[in-house]
């Protein structure tokens, strides 16, 4: 069921199994690398290593190469787009693999989240939180959510601000179907460690905040934060989540803008 435009013309790979052996080994050498990056990051911190979850952001990568990350141990991944997660799981529906959306999500894609996805990291709106409920009562299931947060008030990013989050979180109670994780993040894009880091800082101190002001702590337990650029600092903060792409899969061969046409955020 196509239910919006995805070019996948340059996502779409024919590779010998010998190429995809050696796909599969440099995936796993940087798989190896990125886990002991955490470890270290972890250990500098005072912090235990199964405190953070390592989300593997697959987008614009071919289901037979995430068929060589998932024999390497990855059955968790990250998607952007609904129709690119969906064609995915249906190709891998012989594998266990949990979809996580980590994108804008409109409500009108809600319905196809609903029958498939695990984990939601971006809802920010009560109307997407009320048309989620209910596509997931129809549909039997429950879902993982996380509140998406404009830490570094940019008008190009998505999310709540700050200091609409505690009342926001206080109105989910009535969505029974949605399970409240936390918080998520994406940081400004900048080569500043200290810029990046205050976006990080923001939203531990909200954390915390919420922890102390929601009837249930519970509901703000998770804070994903940090990408394959920035990923140590997140967990220097506090990260529980970090998303991880490129640093994984390897560089896309062409910019998110050729794949996604007209994504003004």
């Amino acid at each position: 069921m196509s239910i919006e435009k995805h070019d996948q013309s340059d996502n779409t790979v024919s590779e010998t199994p010998e190429q995809l052996a050696q796909y599969r080994h440099a995936f796993e050498q940087r798989l190896a690398d990125i886990n002991q990056r955490i470890e270290q990051v972890c250990a500098r911190s005072g912090r235990a290593r199964g405190d953070v979850r390592l989300l593997p952001v697959s987008k614009t990568v071919d289901t037979s190469r995430l068929r060589q990350a998932v024999s390497a141990g990855c059955h968790q991944l990250g998607e952007n787009k609904v129709q690119e997660a969906m064609d995915k799981a249906q190709e891998l529906s012989d594998l266990p693999v949990q979809w996580s959306i980590i994108g804008h999500l409109q409500t009108n894609k809600a319905k196809y989240v609903a029958r498939f996805a695990h984990e939601v990291q971006s809802l920010d709106s009560l109307k997407l939180a009320e048309t989620l409920d209910r596509r997931l009562q129809l549909e039997g299931r429950a879902l993982d959510v996380y509140v998406q947060v404009n830490s570094s008030g940019e008008a190009s990013k998505y999310g709540l601000a700050p200091d609409d989050v505690p009342k926001f979180m206080t109105s989910l109670s009535p969505f029974s179907s949605l399970r409240v994780r936390g918080l998520m993040t994406l940081a400004v894009f900048s080569a500043d460690d200290v810029t990046v880091r205050e976006c990080f800082v923001r939203m531990r101190t909200l954390r915390g905040r919420l922890r102390e002001e929601l009837p249930d702590p519970s509901l703000c337990q998770e804070l994903s934060m940090g990408m394959s650029g920035d990923f140590e600092i997140a967990i220097e903060e506090g990260s529980t989540c970090v998303r991880v792409g490129q640093a994984l899969f390897g560089p896309r061969a062409l910019p998110d803008s050729y794949y996604w046409p007209g994504e003004t955020k």
